[in-house]
């Protein structure tokens, strides 16, 4: 006799198991916070401002959506059919749909991701090299009364450097070389900006620019310029982006700032020696101590973010609008379809119409007759000789006289 297994398998109804499925992806931490990289296909923009796609590749496709608020903010990268990114965001489920879907914050052309891992190669061979190693670093000069500034002579970034400079130190002269810090021109014009600036023998030289994408820094990692700042006879304090960039730059200069404002406050620093040396010691430590913290907190944050952002009615109304966008996809669909099958409807009737039309039987060489008093003629015993006959033809109508009377067949 068969033996009845000890438990039953649960039965899931169609809601049950969707959303479990989607707590499953949602309380993946790897999944609420990712990159994927692919081609754009099926791109629409409806009028509720949502941006919707499909991103794939060889092997196969995932649903993205971008809200509107975030479509608003990434308004500035020409999204296309076929173009190549890489986005960033969160994967949940669409319910109603029954689909997963990449629920994107971030997107970014394909070959950052490429500019990384060259930048990952070349710091490896430089650090390997020696280039990078802490014991060639040189100290900052207190009270430099030489300064040197290597950076765009149209950028913000220089207008906050000498602003701060004139404010802490207003004795120091400070020698400008302008030159190009993004693009392809940029890595040759720093490499000549920091050979002029040396031929005045300055005491400290800041290399600096604003905050911009890993390409938009690129000029900071170009081989030559870093060579160049190893280089340089002059100390070169870099101060490139915000404090979140990193640059090869900043590894083989002597002392890396977080932004060009801070670079020249490190260069017009007024403490004691000891006191630079340890206040040094802990901004350098800070950035480090403080990353690690914030990533652990972010990291917490990010889980209890999206287990309430999945619940919380914005998102609800969100879910609402797709369902809306669908609606609206649907009626149209439904609407052109309608209106081809009645136009198809009304060209049989039309030509069903056309083919009893008495005109067209007369264009066959037929004719209608009929007396003075317009009665039909259908026997030759209505029209005796003598009679007057009206003949109406395709192209029109003519009188006739009946000469002799007809015979009857």
């Amino acid at each position: 006799m068969p033996q009845l297994p000890l438990f039953a398998p649960q039965t899931w109804s169609v809601t049950e198991l969707t959303r479990r499925l989607r707590r499953l992806l949602e309380d993946d931490p790897a999944l609420q916070d990712a990159w994927v990289r692919g081609e754009i296909s099926n791109l629409a923009r409806p009028a509720s401002g949502h941006i919707y796609f499909t991103l794939k590749d060889s092997g196969a496709a995932l649903k993205c959506v971008i809200w509107k608020g975030d479509a608003l903010r990434l308004r500035s990268l020409p999204l296309r059919d076929g173009l190549s990114v890489e986005a960033h965001g969160k994967i949940g489920v669409y319910e109603p749909g029954g689909q997963y879907q990449l629920y994107v914050d971030t997107l970014r052309p394909t070959g950052e991701g490429d500019l990384y891992a060259e930048f990952l190669r070349l710091k490896a061979a430089l650090e390997e090299e020696g280039l990078f190693d802490p014991a060639r670093k040189r100290q900052i000069p207190v009270f430099p009364q030489r300064i040197g500034i290597v950076t765009s002579l149209t950028g913000a970034a220089l207008r906050d450097m000498l602003h701060t400079l004139r404010r802490r130190q207003p004795l120091a002269q400070v020698i400008l070389a302008g030159c190009a810090v993004q693009g392809e021109a940029a890595p040759l014009e720093i490499v000549a900006a920091l050979r002029a600036l040396n031929r005045h023998k300055p005491e400290v030289i800041l290399v600096a620019r604003g905050g911009g994408s890993l390409e938009d820094l690129w000029a900071f990692n170009d081989e030559r310029v870093v060579r160049a700042i190893a280089a340089s006879p002059a100390p070169i304090i870099c101060g490139v982006g915000h404090e979140t960039d990193f640059s090869l730059a900043d590894f083989a200069a002597d002392l890396r700032a977080p932004t060009p404002t801070a670079a020249a406050e490190l260069a017009s620093d007024i403490t004691t020696d000891g006191l630079a040396k340890v206040l040094d010691e802990a901004r350098q430590a800070l950035p480090a101590a403080l990353a690690a913290r914030l990533q652990a907190e972010k990291l917490a944050l990010s889980g209890r973010r999206a287990r309430l952002g999945f619940a919380s009615p914005r998102r609800q109304l969100a879910i609402a609008r797709q369902r809306l966008d669908d609606a609206q996809r649907r009626a149209a669909r439904a609407i052109v379809q309608r209106l081809q099958l009645e136009k198809t409807s009304l060209r049989g009737t039309h030509q069903r119409l056309a083919s009893l039309n008495p005109l067209m039987i007369l264009r066959r060489g037929y004719a209608v007759v009929t007396d003075s008093q317009g009665k039909i003629i259908s026997s030759t015993q209505q029209a005796p000789a003598g009679s007057l006959l009206v003949v109406r033809v395709a192209e029109g109508q003519f009188k006739a006289r009946v000469e002799e009377p007809g015979k009857g067949g």
